[in-house]
């Protein structure tokens, strides 16, 4: 028995119907990712500009809150502005 591999969007196409029409695709997807299948396993996410830029930007910021939380019991150096 062959493992199943968990489909992570609501949206799927084809590899031949993605590349007959590409922006017909991802016009249908209404923003959301889309699932690209061959042979009907998941091979990989199509995702629209707005939604990546949208996805790079919280791991931006979780990555910021990780190393803030890292940080936050850490020494204090007391700096005055007129040295910075």
């Amino acid at each position: 028995m062959g493992v199943t591999t968990p489909i992570l969007s609501a949206a799927s196409t084809s590899i031949t119907e993605l590349k007959r029409n590409p922006m017909a695709v991802i016009s249908q997807s209404d923003g959301e990712p889309v699932v690209v299948l061959n042979h009907n396993k998941p091979t990989f996410y199509c995702v629209p500009a707005a939604t990546y830029e949208a996805m790079v930007d919280q791991l931006e910021d979780q990555a910021l809150l990780l190393l803030a939380l890292g940080r936050q019991d850490g020494r204090e150096v007391e700096v005055l502005l007129d040295d910075l």
